[in-house]
């Protein structure tokens, strides 16, 4: 019997894949599953939907719900963090105060100013959580969610509790490849590797034969290049796609959002629609948070009529890790995924102990990072600029040291190629301001 927990409960989309994602292995009915957030209300409502789902599927999982986080961990065997402190006001502030100084954020939860300071916010309770688990139930694997997932997880990656950071883009990017290269989804041979958000796909094959020439026949196509433009552009200038989308990836670089004009230019150039790009706002400034407004009005009206009988449940898989993982360690079956770890020397012109993102092999003996092998130059470059920023907000939060934090904005190259550094300063102050009550380890240091 395994015992789940989920840290961060309220987090209605993630839980509910999740859930619905273990009762489709067999092998997992006799859990536990384990629902701790800090919110009641959401707390209540989605211990109804869970069961809810559990009935459904006639299954036999158990379900329980804590707002005590000492509760929920003891005897943990899983612990699934999916976290967001602040919520959507903490997440607008984010991306409205950097605006007021001209760094334009289209999501603003991985890098730059909003990267770093929803960073520091989590930290702040992810390092309560591993302090309770090496306690309560210290061989229990932490599975990572939560952004910015290089931060959050380069924290605790090298720390006396089992984990992996884990997110969808390398997987979902795959599926799109897939299309894009006009090849069986199931027959597509990859390897991505680099760090969370900006891994990149070093190999990409069908049947043995390399698709980068078919898929870069697609920098001829108005209708794919309005699709994905900022991919398909780095592509064009640093030779290989990236996993996260054009309006998420138009932030982590200094060359698409400098300026009014380059930020007209890139939203103006997003003329392919589709659902995901739809996300993220075709790249303006707060897309993301404007369109998550949007869907958690949607998601709270979805999950009342599936409580209450009116719109149909479904219970089927994701492309979510999760659940795979959970099941592989517990029968043993061995499984391949992308994982964010310890660059334990995987990635070698990546810096040691960084949090790098790359191909795992799971079963029953845990989570085995792959050795890749060094990354072709400019890719790897583009990466240490981002590393440097994460491992300055780590360091930074540790040693409850604000210049450290400023340092770290003015690594950011977004940051940077807009704002001098006593701007920088500024911005720095005024988000620590914003945020104070989500600081605790900043109180009282000037």
């Amino acid at each position: 019997m395994a015992r789940i927990v989920f840290i961060g409960a309220g987090s209605v989309v993630f839980t509910r894949n999740l859930v619905k994602d273990i009762l489709t292995f067999p092998e997992l009915d006799d859990s536990e599953i384990v629902l701790m957030d800090i919110h009641r209300e959401r707390l209540a409502k989605v211990r109804q939907l869970v069961e809810t789902l559990v009935a459904f599927q006639a299954s036999r999982v158990r379900v329980e719900a804590t707002e005590d986080r000492r509760t929920a961990l003891a005897g943990a065997d899983y612990v699934i963090f999916t976290i967001q402190v602040g919520g959507i006001a903490a997440w607008e502030r984010d991306i409205q105060i950097p605006m007021a100084y001209g760094v334009s954020q289209c999501v603003g939860d991985t890098l730059g100013p909003g990267g770093i300071f929803r960073g520091l916010r989590h930290l702040a309770v992810l390092d309560g959580v591993v302090e309770d688990m090496v306690e309560l139930c210290p061989q229990a694997v932490l599975l990572q969610y939560s952004n910015p997932m290089a931060i959050l997880t380069g924290q605790i990656a090298s720390g006396p509790i089992q984990s992996v950071g884990l997110c969808h883009s390398v997987q979902g990017t795959a599926h799109l490849l897939a299309e894009y290269c006009r090849v069986p989804d199931e027959e597509l041979t990859y390897v991505a590797a680099g760090i969370n958000h900006q891994a990149w796909f070093i190999r990409l094959e069908h049947q043995g034969r390399d698709l980068y020439p078919r898929l870069k026949e697609q920098l001829n196509n108005p209708e794919m290049l309005g699709l994905e433009p900022v991919r398909f552009e780095l592509m064009r200038r640093f030779g290989y796609f990236v996993t996260e989308s054009s309006g998420h990836a138009s932030e982590y670089y200094p060359y698409f959002r400098k300026s009014p004009q380059l930020l007209d230019a890139l939203v103006a150039s997003f003329t392919t629609p589709h659902p995901h790009s739809a996300w993220f706002g075709y790249g303006m400034t707060g897309g993301c948070v404007i369109r998550a407004r949007e869907r958690e009005i949607e998601y709270e009206r979805t999950v009342q009529n599936q409580i209450a009988g009116v719109e149909p449940l479904e219970v089927e898989r994701s492309e979510e890790y999760g659940a795979r993982i959970i099941d592989a360690i517990e029968t043993g079956h061995t499984i391949r995924i992308n994982g964010n770890v310890a660059n334990t020397g995987l990635i070698p012109n990546l810096p040691s102990q960084a949090c790098v993102e790359v191909p795992c092999l799971v079963d029953r003996a845990g989570i085995h990072p792959c050795y890749v092998g060094d990354l072709p130059a400019p890719l790897a470059a583009l990466n240490r600029q981002s590393i440097a920023m994460q491992e300055l907000t780590i360091l930074g939060h540790r040693r409850r040291d604000r210049d450290l934090i400023v340092q770290a904005m003015a690594l950011d190259p977004l940051t940077a190629a807009v704002l001098s550094l006593d701007e920088i300063a500024r911005l720095t102050r005024e988000l620590f301001e914003a945020h104070a009550d989500f600081l605790p380890q900043f109180a009282g240091k000037g």
